[in-house]
This record gives C-alpha cells, structure tokens and sequence, in this order.
C-alpha cells in the first residue's frame, strides 16, 4: 500500500472542511493539513506494527514483518518452520526456572495446542524472542520511527 495515498486522503478531508468556513477556517485547515503531514506516517506505521505484532503472536509457524521501501509498505510472512531446529541430543545445558502456577498452566496449555512438549515449546518461544531482540537491537529499536521517500 502506498502510504502517501493516506496521507492525501487525509490532507482532502481536512482541506474540505476549511471550505465550509469562512478565511479563519480555512488557515486553520491549512495547519491541521501540515500538521497531519508531518505525523500521520509515522502514527500509521506505529499501528501497522502493532497490528503485525498481534498477527505475529497469533501464528504458531512464523511472524509477520512491514517492509516499508519508499512510499511503498508492505507485509511479509517469515515462516519460521525453514530454520532447522537444534537436535535434542546437541541440547546440553540446563536452567532452572522457577514459574508461578497460573503462568507454568499457560505454558503447558500453549504446547498442547501446538503439539509441542513443553520443552520444545519453551525452546522455540526462547529462540523466536532472542531472534527478535536482535533485529530489533541492530535497527535500534523495535519500531521504525519516521518516514521516507524516495
């Protein structure tokens, strides 16, 4: 999707409402307009990524990605299934974790729906987070801020 059609979207409503209204309005339409320019990009990609997020929690075999290129955003599906798990046997070390019961419940009732041990699921949970928080640590953060063009 292109966002600079949003943004135009958004800029016409405003602008047809300082139409209504007599030279005042229509300077303070004006400002809305430069105003929703400069920050709606960035509003709108802070909501697509929290829409992705969502998604991404939701689906057991991968996440959800925004590539933004230019005026151009788009979503793309990494399937997390094509990175070869670590064989058991090459599993050598060992945490002790200590977990309330309601949280332990909610691990163990989220391996079962995914067909997973517990073990297996702790594992892959633990390996999709830390996989994250380097991508997010390299970009700087986990959202991008700001806007492009090209």
């Amino acid at each position: 999707m292109k966002m600079s059609l949003a943004i135009e979207g958004l800029r016409s409503d405003v602008a047809a409402v300082g139409e209504l209204g007599d030279e005042t309005v229509a300077e303070v339409a004006d400002r809305i307009v430069a105003i929703l320019a400069r920050s709606a990009p960035s509003r709108i990609l802070d909501l697509l990524s929290d829409v992705a997020a969502e998604v991404s929690a939701e689906l057991p075999e991968g996440r959800v990605e925004i590539h933004l290129v230019g005026d151009e955003v788009e979503f793309a599906y990494v399937d997390e299934r094509a990175r070869a798990p670590e064989p058991e046997a090459e599993l050598s070390s060992r945490i002790t974790l200590r977990l309330s019961d309601q949280l332990k419940a909610r691990v163990e009732d989220s391996a079962v729906r995914e067909g997973l041990s517990v073990n297996s699921w702790i594992l892959r949970t633990l390996e999709r987070g830390t996989s994250l928080s380097q991508v997010r640590s390299a970009r700087g953060g986990s959202r991008l801020r700001g806007y492009g063009t090209s």
